[in-house]
């Protein structure tokens, strides 16, 4: 992660090996998080998710996002236009023959999706995550 933004301690970073992330992850969630896959566009149930909540990484737990920043993009993926401040990391991302910035969680690394410069205010930011790569904690 050269171009990295990755925050916490190194006490509070999640570290595994493959064969321990294999074991924990679904074969989707492996490919998502660890080999920096995209999943089909509408197929995760959390594009749809309108409750109360958190957004938290599907790796580690941590809370990424927060319900009142997600928002309808059209996309076919979960989009927020502000995450939890230190909750994530970016990268520049070149693959695809474009140049895109990659976000990733900032405790254990896992691939979340990119943000792109063309959200809604306050930030003009869209955070478009794999659904599969996080899960929804609704509020108590």
């Amino acid at each position: 992660m050269t171009d990295s933004q990755r925050t916490g301690s190194a006490a509070e970073q999640v570290r595994k090996t493959e064969s321990e992330w294999r074991a924990q992850l679904t074969p989707e969630q492996y490919y998502v998080t660890r080999q920096h896959g995209t999943e089909r566009a509408g197929t995760s149930p959390l594009n749809r998710e309108k409750r109360e909540g958190a957004f938290l990484c599907g790796g580690c737990g941590q809370p990424l996002f927060t319900s009142d920043t997600k928002y309808e993009s059209g996309t076919g993926w979960p989009s927020f236009y502000k995450p939890i401040e230190g909750a994530i990391g970016t990268t520049t991302d070149s693959s695809y023959g474009m140049r895109r910035v990659e976000v990733h969680c900032a405790r254990c690394g896992g691939h979340l999706g990119h943000v792109f410069p063309d959200g809604p205010a306050p930030t003009g930011e869209r955070y478009c995550m794999n659904g599969v790569a996080m899960k929804f904690k609704p509020k108590e």
